[in-house]
């Protein structure tokens, strides 16, 4: 067979074992080809990175790794069964493996070691890092086990405990993810002051859209970890294995679409919490608004709707619901404005009749009631946001039409009564004036 393996020297390859019939010569050519084949996997991997400094690394060039190195050491025993003895065979190919073999676990072993620091940071989306190199091991495991078939119980071992290691380690980072969404502090200084999405959430968001692309392996993590309990899933005996390869597919979709749902759960009392530090309701409202809209918005944009509908048929309408109940609660704002054009509390006028000074001055109260209401939350409101404007659009246009309706039908009723020898005093605004001024809401640059 000719020899495959890449030579990182500029010396030939070493000579097969087949030419050398000394014994001092086949020791030396077989400690050439164990350093040989560990040579050839660094020289592709590149030299071995700290632990602090791994997950900088090109997360492909490991991978790459991993399925370079079964190919090596493919080509490897192709070679030795063509030279060695049977009975020999094994036995010098876990020998002649091991120095590449053990680098190559070791450098996962610092991966995983990364990724718990990076847990303890809280840095859980460098944690994803793990994902693709878990997902590729799992890929390329039947492939480990018949190149490794044979070898000792150690050597065949080392794949799998590195496996278990990640999976331990995703789902350790997917639950303190979860519990950092409900747990993160409420705090003045670092709320929106326009109301505008939440850091919080756009991360959370940004988080699960990245296990997208590792659905069936962030799932295998969790059920790997038998967390049916903690989600109040019951596993199938069907699906109920001592290994984590055997859960099926399905069982973990739904056990991913309940841990999502987990997080959207937690994120939500935790924005609910967090909208209690505005003093003004209705700021309170259009930040939970504008977050409720964010998140409805990203689910429908992704494939993270169809995962959530696995076990929450009705997360759309429920959004749908929370969204327009945080606009109802910011219309009511509008309430201390509109209050002043109604009748409430005050007498028929008839055109031409002489109005007394109490009534007068009642009227007055009511002109003016408005014109300082509408000027205070047109003034407050505009430097709130509303990022979506679709959303805000509509907002503006439902209560431009409340507002304006309310007012044009106030002025006709005064129309024709003397209340004043100065009218355009308390008459500032006409009916247009004020629907423009709704207009400029959720705008600081109008």
């Amino acid at each position: 067979l000719p020899y495959v393996l890449p030579n990182p020297h500029p010396n030939p390859c070493p000579r097969p074992l087949t030419t050398c019939h000394p014994n001092h010569q086949v020791v030396h050519d077989y400690d050439l080809r164990v350093k040989h084949l560990n040579d050839a996997l660094s020289e592709k991997h590149g030299a071995s990175a700290g632990k602090d400094d791994v997950l900088d690394i090109e997360i492909d060039s490991y991978i790459h790794c991993i399925s370079a190195f079964v190919k090596l050491a493919q080509s490897e025993y192709a070679l030795l069964s063509e030279i060695i003895p049977e009975h020999h065979q094994k036995k010098t190919f876990d020998s002649l493996i091991q120095e590449a073999l053990d680098n190559l676990m070791l450098e996962g072993d610092n991966i995983v070691s990364a990724a718990r620091k990076a847990i303890l940071r809280h840095d859980y989306s460098a944690v994803l890092t793990i994902f693709p190199i878990l997902r590729h091991l799992k890929q390329t495991k039947p492939d480990f086990d018949t190149t490794l078939q044979g070898t000792a119980a150690s050597t065949k071992n080392k794949l799998p405990t590195l496996i278990t290691s990640m999976e331990t380690t995703g789902a350790k980072a997917l639950e303190e993810f979860a519990d950092s969404i409900k747990n993160d502090p409420d705090k003045e200084y670092n709320m929106p002051k326009d109301g505008t999405v939440h850091e919080l959430t756009s991360n959370a968001i940004l988080f699960l859209q990245q296990l997208l692309d590792f659905q069936e392996t962030a799932g295998a993590m969790l059920a790997s970890q038998v967390l049916g309990d903690t989600y109040n899933i019951p596993l199938d005996p069907r699906e109920t294995s001592s290994s984590a390869s055997s859960y099926s597919s399905e069982f973990s979709r739904r056990l991913l679409s309940t841990y999502i749902c987990k997080v959207l759960g937690n994120l939500q009392l935790n924005l609910l919490s967090k909208s209690k530090v505005y003093e003004d309701q209705a700021l309170s409202a259009i930040f939970l608004h504008n977050n409720y809209n964010y998140i409805l918005k990203s689910l429908e944009k992704s494939e993270l709707i169809q995962l959530v509908a696995v076990t929450n048929k009705k997360v759309e309408s429920s959004y749908r619901e929370l969204i327009q109940q945080q606009i109802q609660v910011y219309q009511r704002s509008w309430y201390k404005v509109t209050e002043h054009l109604t009748d409430r509390n005050m007498p028929a006028f008839q055109p031409g009749t002489k109005l007394k000074d109490k009534e007068r001055q009642a009227i007055k109260d009511k002109f003016k009631g408005f014109n300082d209401g509408l000027e205070e939350l047109c003034k407050i409101q505009k430097g709130w946001a509303i990022p979506d404007k679709e959303q805000r659009d509509f907002i503006r246009q439902a209560q431009r039409k409340v507002v304006s309706e309310a007012y044009k039908a106030f002025l006709q009723r005064y129309a024709n009564i003397s209340f004043t020898k100065n009218p355009e005093k308390y008459h500032k605004y006409r009916p247009d004036d004020v629907e423009d001024m709704i207009e400029r809401l959720f705008d600081t640059s109008a």
